[in-house]
């Protein structure tokens, strides 16, 4: 699974882009998240606040009841971006 992180997500993770094999429990965006958390510290707080995260699942908006599998591209961005 490819997971992409944005903006101040990207600052707190360290990391743009990481190739991830999550274990099979995470079956969804809110499952994914909370197995993300326990990566690291920086990973922790940029998913202590989930409702100020957003999602795309292979570039489509979803929530975190969206599922996820092990060839989807996911996407963490903040709720507003500038551009």
């Amino acid at each position: 699974m490819k997971i992409l992180y944005f903006a101040w997500l990207r600052q707190r993770t360290g990391t743009g882009e990481e190739n991830l094999s999550p274990p099979p429990e995470v079956t969804d965006v809110g499952g994914l998240m909370r197995w993300l958390s326990a990566r690291s510290p920086g990973h922790a707080q940029a998913f202590a606040d989930p409702a100020q995260v957003r999602c795309a699942v292979n570039q489509d908006f979803c929530g975190p009841d969206h599922p996820v599998s092990s060839g989807d591209e996911v996407a963490f961005f903040p709720p507003v971006t500038g551009g």
